[in-house]
């Protein structure tokens, strides 16, 4: 063992990819087979004792662990009729271990994660298994639930229907799955609460998480907001109305990026006539010259059936890694009213953010966090800088014989629509099963239309139909089936082939002959992950299969970040251009995940200060012994009358009040420092300082006053307070908000904080004739 750590320490010294060498693990592993007929003799509930035994005596850890992945094996077999693979404990031990497990799809993740959670829970640790959505969670809660029990370890699922009563039971089980946008809004309600018998109650202390590099990497930047109603504040119906006639080019111009689109002057003489407006760009009309930019964003630069949908009479937005609608995700800045204005549904509601936290920063909160997925390669160096964790790639059980087929690059869209089309009827004829994945609903639906003409009938999957995603794909390996999905739809789901109707093993056995799936991608994806998941969904489990990409020059990710990409696609280079767009596409992400970071680094630490002084009013009595010494007389008046108990709740209700009350001032204030400080940044740009190191400067300034402010609208408000008919009238001076929601903020829907700076510095201060060259 001491010998495998130096070796990892070296590997992750020189930063290699998959620095846990998992050889280190195989003594286990081989020690588990000795223990397993051993384990085949005992009853089910010796099997569940011996659990909740084996971690409380003494004994070489090698040995126990040994033991357990025994015991684990035995429960999977009695409870599911499957035996666990050498391979797949392996996955457990490194998940043990606190690492990230790369096992390819269809390799047995889920029940890798559920031993390896009761392994955590038989050692008394409070265990979450995090997935991205309510349905993954409650499906793999009642799948492994038998494996569970035969183990003697509780397991419960929190869901977004459930009542805090309810989530307060949940969360008294070992082992709790759910979404992690769930856990996360369940700690910031924590926050809010006024007694502490009001908490539903998760324990950060071990994160289990399902598809990690989709959590902490693609979804790290989402905020998840607690909100607290307010009066509605939506968008200007007669601005709506005026932008709709601007025309493209003549009024506005969008930049090459498609990330910003900027009023000419023509536009901007046609805005001003409409509005009344003498001079949209004086500081008088900031607010109007804010939503015309906001409600020309909606028009212009988001897409109906690409960036959201209208389902249900609302605004549904699209997540762009995963293809899926993103329940309960809404726009920040105004842009949600404006999308809602532009496609005539009535407003969603708005509100004053109390509390937000973004994902990645919730996940950082759990005391130690594992996860697993078929693509954590690829970002193991971002796993390593954002969040210390090591990666452990795990081996195929069998060897994957999938032939990746060089891409196929076409000059225009229209031409890789009927080459695609062509290839999908020849291969058809044969009988084998297809899977194409698009970039968006739209593309999705365009293909299948496209195929209909042709006399073909694809079962379509998008973000219109996501509550029909199990079935659609279960049956995407059976004979003569063609699946048209957007990109991440199924993923969690295996492909079986064949299907898994009553005749499956015949159908498997011809769609083994004819090749296995075929998968063809539609379009490379901004990340190569995603088209590696895409390419995965084929040859699971020793199976055969194809993958394929067909790309077109007009594709986004070419024209937003192509380089030098060659007009012919016979030149050799031009796959080499994709390649490298790809990887810019990466980088650029990469970039705004680092910034990101580094501003909610700084929020964080300044919530953690304030929870903390938060926690102590809570529980403690300081928030009475301030009061009964800085108001000595109004608090023994008070105390004479109503008694020390009734004081001391009433002293710590208007604290936490006001201290409530600043915190969502403070956020209001970072919030709209942050969106202002790359001007500043810019404006002062001989100061030497970096925008980031001016938003430091700001928000420690701000928050070194926080407690003092506190103790000063506390002891007002104490001071004042009416008594009648015995009672202190606290209903008249603390105002809570009558309702909270929650939900999830797209961040940088427009590109970077700077990129988005530097269109607003030019709007700014640049004469008028500049806007009519459309710089934006």
């Amino acid at each position: 063992m001491v010998f495998a750590a130096v070796r990892d320490g070296v590997r992750r010294f020189l930063q290699r990819p998959a620095a846990v060498d998992m050889r280190q693990f195989r003594p286990v592993v081989d020690g588990a087979g000795a223990w397993e007929q051993r384990y085949r003799r005992v009853t089910d509930a010796e099997l569940a004792e011996s659990v909740r035994a084996m971690f409380v005596a003494p004994a070489r850890s090698h040995d126990r662990l040994a033991e357990f992945c025994a015991a684990g094996r035995e429960a999977v077999r009695r409870a599911l009729g499957q035996r666990l693979f050498d391979e797949q404990l392996l996955g457990v031990l490194g998940m043990l271990a606190g690492h990230v497990v790369d096992m390819a799809t269809g390799e047995g993740k889920t029940l890798c994660g559920a031993i390896a959670a009761a392994g955590f829970a038989a050692q008394g640790r409070r265990v979450h298994v995090l997935s991205v959505n309510d349905y993954l969670a409650q499906r793999d809660c009642e799948w492994m639930h038998p494996v569970y029990a035969l183990l003697g370890v509780s397991v419960d699922c929190v869901q977004q229907s459930h009542s805090a009563r309810r989530r307060r039971e949940t969360y008294t089980a070992q082992v709790v799955y759910g979404a992690v946008s769930e856990i996360g809004f369940d700690l910031l309600r924590d926050r809010l609460v006024t007694e502490v018998a009001d908490r539903v109650g998760p324990d950060l202390d071990v994160a289990i998480i399902d598809e990690i590099d989709s959590i902490v990497i693609d979804e790290a930047r989402v905020p998840l907001v607690l909100a607290g109603a307010m009066p509605d504040d939506g968008i200007d119906p007669v601005m709506m109305d005026v932008v709709r006639t601007l025309r493209p080019g003549r009024d506005y111009r969008v930049d090459a990026e498609q990330r910003n689109v900027a009023l000419t002057d023509h536009g901007t003489t046609v805005v001003e006539g409409a509005l009344g407006v003498l001079n949209l760009y004086t500081a008088a009309h900031a607010t109007t010259l804010a939503g015309v930019n906001v409600a020309l964003h909606a028009l212009v630069l988001l897409s109906r059936d690409v960036d959201y949908i209208v389902r249900d009479d609302a605004v549904q937005l699209i997540n762009p890694s995963r293809g899926r609608v993103a329940a309960l995700q809404r726009w920040p800045d105004g842009i949600q009213a404006a999308v809602e204005a532009k496609e005539g549904v009535p407003p969603s509601p708005t509100g004053e953010v109390l509390d937000s936290i973004t994902i990645g920063n919730l996940v950082r909160r759990f005391r130690l966090v594992a996860g697993m997925t078929g693509t954590a390669v690829a970002v193991a160096d971002e796993l390593r800088e954002f969040h210390q964790l090591e990666v452990m790639v795990v081996p195929r059980h069998q060897p994957c014989i999938r032939i990746d087929i060089p891409d196929q690059i076409f000059v225009t869209a229209d031409q890789r629509s009927d080459a695609a089309v062509g290839r999908i009827r020849a291969i058809h004829a044969t009988g084998r099963p297809i899977l194409i994945g698009t970039q968006s609903v739209a593309a999705s639906e365009e293909l299948a239309s496209a195929l209909r003409e042709q006399g073909l009938d694809p079962a379509v999957l998008n973000a219109r139909n996501d509550a029909e995603e199990a079935a659609i794909i279960a049956r995407a390996g059976e004979i003569g089936r063609i699946t048209v999905s957007t990109q991440m739809a199924g993923r969690g789901t295996d492909i079986r082939l064949g299907g898994t109707g009553p005749d499956a093993t015949h159908q498997q056995e011809r769609v083994v002959q004819l090749g296995g799936l075929y998968v063809m991608g539609y379009g490379r994806h901004a990340s190569s992950r995603l088209d590696d998941q895409l390419r995965g969904r084929a040859g699971r489990q020793g199976d055969p299969g194809s993958s394929e990409f067909f790309t077109s020059l007009d594709d986004e990710i070419l024209t937003r970040h192509g380089v030098g990409i060659p007009t012919s696609v016979e030149d050799p280079r031009t796959t080499a251009a994709v390649d490298q767009a790809q990887r810019i596409a990466q980088a650029d992400n990469r970039r705004s995940h680092s910034t990101t970071w580094n501003y909610h680094h700084l929020i964080d630490q300044q919530r953690d200060r304030v929870l903390k002084h938060r926690e102590e009013i809570l529980r403690t009595r300081a928030a009475s012994e301030d009061l009964a010494r800085r108001c000595a007389d109004r608090y023994s008046t008070l105390v004479a009358t109503l008694g020390e108990v009734a004081v001391d709740q009433a002293g710590r209700q208007i604290w936490l009040c006001h201290l409530d009350l600043r915190w969502t001032q403070h956020l209001e204030f970072l919030a709209e420092l942050r969106e202002g400080i790359h001007l500043r940044g810019l404006a002062r740009g001989l100061t030497g300082l970096s925008p980031l190191d001016e938003f430091h400067q700001e928000a420690m300034r701000a928050i070194r006053t926080f407690t003092a402010d506190v103790e000063r609208d506390t002891q007002a408000t104490f001071s004042t307070t009416r008594l009648e008919d015995g009672v202190l009238e606290l209903a008249r001076v603390i105002k809570r908000p009558t309702s909270t929601w929650t939900y999830l903020v797209t961040d940088t829907p427009f590109g970077t904080d700077a990129e988005r700076a530097l269109n607003g510095l030019i709007k700014l201060f640049t004469p008028r004739d500049v806007h009519s060259s459309g710089v934006g």
